[in-house]
């Protein structure tokens, strides 16, 4: 057997779970580069009715029993894409489910590393981030602005949730799909404060975080669906959330 299969076995069953609204230009490439550098994964897209033809691209990519396909009526926000993707994955006996962008920020070479993470130690992780803002960890072709909200956002999530992850809001995740379905179920956050929200559920458990570095790269082609109103919105949920817990340590 070989090095590469062993490690797959290590793994067990893995999909990559691919939101995409208006990605035309970039799911083709992203998938097809996955596939071919981790050909023991399978691809789950799910599409929120992509205007631009993004749906019947996943639907062509399908003709490979790799790669699966998922259509939404409308665009109903990256945390409900999620949330529908983990059902979709625990219903046909998936092990592992891991979140990534369609817009190639994410890099498929460091997978390996993450899924490696996420099956060693005692007691395995409940999650494992690829992570910007560890040691190791880049940003390539970001505006400072940019840099600045994302850092300043992670800092503050850290600090008002006593959590101890550098990048909470890091999209490029990794969980047991038993740990994975049972948070989502109680997760209320629908957008961006989505893996926030995700990443203190798993805390709140007792499992360890774990982050890999990542070399995370500005996308090539299509429109960032950030903004600053969203991660204001992220950070009033936080505020919220760290006032909650504060009070319930506070409670005899």
């Amino acid at each position: 057997m070989s090095s590469a299969s062993s490690r797959a076995d290590a793994w067990g069953r893995v999909v990559v779970i691919m939101p995409t609204y208006n990605e035309i230009d970039n799911v083709e490439r992203v998938v097809r580069h996955l596939i071919d550098t981790i050909p023991h994964v399978d691809v789950l897209i799910v599409d929120d009715a992509s205007p631009d033809g993004t749906g019947a691209t996943a639907d062509a990519l399908a003709a490979d029993p790799r790669i699966h396909a998922l259509h939404r009526a409308g665009k109903h926000g990256l945390g409900t894409a999620y949330v529908e993707g983990f059902t979709w994955a625990n219903a046909r006996g998936y092990e592992v489910v891991v979140e990534m962008d369609a817009d190639g920020s994410h890099p498929a070479e460091t997978l390996p590393a993450m899924l490696d993470a996420l099956v060693s130690g005692d007691p395995r992780p409940g999650l494992v981030i690829g992570s910007r803002w560890v040691p190791g960890g880049s940003v390539v072709n970001w505006p400072k602005y940019r840099l600045w909200l994302s850092r300043i956002a992670n800092r503050y999530a850290k600090s008002a949730l006593r959590l101890p992850v550098e990048d909470a809001t890091g999209g490029f995740r990794a969980y047991p799909i038993g740990i994975a379905s049972q948070i989502a179920s109680t997760v209320d956050s629908r957008g961006y404060s989505f893996q926030i929200e995700m990443a203190l559920r798993v805390h709140d458990t007792g499992l360890p975080i774990v982050e890999v570095p990542i070399q995370f790269l500005e996308r090539q082609a299509g429109h960032s669906k950030m903004s600053r109103s969203i991660v204001v919105e992220a950070m009033a949920r936080v505020t919220v959330w760290g006032i909650q817990s504060r009070l319930r340590r506070r409670r005899p």
